[in-house]
């Protein structure tokens, strides 16, 4: 379905431009993708690959003669001035809300010419967070809680996660980090921190290393936390959450909503 406007030789250094991608049936564009890409499962299959979240085999991209090069946030900086300094055109976009992400699909879209399947696929995700939120409002109760993107220092926070959560039926217990882009400054310095706001429930997804719930629970004090001391404690896969693209619209929020519906049945 490629046109015959745009770029027709993209890398994609992050897996959301893939998975976008592959579902305006552009996919013939890509020549080059993350290690990390899952989604869909044939991307991996079909597409070499070249490039981790902070760093890239710049040599195999240059072999790869792209003219477009697509990466995400200030992480891959030092990636995108070095293809710069090459001569290949690139965009690091820096989505990290709901409406950014829904915006990046529409852009990306528009930039290889799509602009209207983007546009229908957009809509279609907005469709779908609007019928998660109408079945949230019926909970009888709303859980609190924690989300957490990395154990060791515990990092929380992410705004299109802190954005999900809410619109899956849960209120997140650190909304105030929500406005910080950077990992360094959603670092929980007092993990004591957490006892106190006293979550119903914590998910984790620590970034691609397993989630450990027993080593979460047996952290000092930690004992007096409702999630703890009800077992309340669960994954949810870093493909479908951590990444700000359709996974998490899609698989990541249905994912928390039935986990809050579970607990709101117990609990209501």
């Amino acid at each position: 379905m490629t046109a015959g406007v745009g770029p027709r030789r993209i890398v994609c250094l992050t897996e959301e431009p893939t998975e976008v991608l592959y579902a305006l049936g552009e996919q013939d564009r890509i020549v080059g993708i993350s290690g990390f890409t899952v989604r869909p499962p044939r991307a991996r299959r079909e597409k070499p690959k070249v490039s981790a979240f902070t760093s890239a085999k710049i040599g195999a991209i240059l072999e790869l003669e792209p003219d477009f090069v697509v990466g995400f946030s200030d992480i891959q900086a030092d990636i995108a001035a070095e293809l710069i300094r090459h001569g290949i055109e690139v965009w690091i976009s820096n989505h990290r809300s709901v409406e950014g992400i829904i915006d990046y699909v529409r852009r990306l879209g528009a930039l290889v010419g799509a602009a209207d399947r983007a546009n229908a696929y957009a809509d279609g995700l907005r469709r779908g967070l609007e019928e998660i939120a109408a079945a949230a409002a019926t909970l009888p109760r709303r859980p609190k809680v924690y989300f957490e993107e990395w154990d060791e220092p515990p990092i929380t926070g992410i705004r299109w996660v802190a954005e999900l959560i809410r619109i899956a039926g849960g209120d997140d217990i650190f909304p105030e980090r929500a406005c910080e882009p950077l990992a360094k400054a959603r670092i929980l310095e007092d993990a004591g921190e957490v006892v106190l706001r006293a979550p119903d429930i914590i998910l984790g997804s620590w970034c691609g290393k397993k989630f450990r719930p027993d080593k979460v629970a047996a952290r000092p004090g930690w004992e007096a936390i409702p999630a703890v001391r009800d077992g309340q404690l669960f994954e949810v896969k870093s493909p479908i959450i951590l990444q700000p693209g359709p996974a998490a619209l899609t698989d990541g929020v249905a994912a928390m909503a039935a986990i809050f519906r579970d607990w709101a049945r117990r609990h209501g």
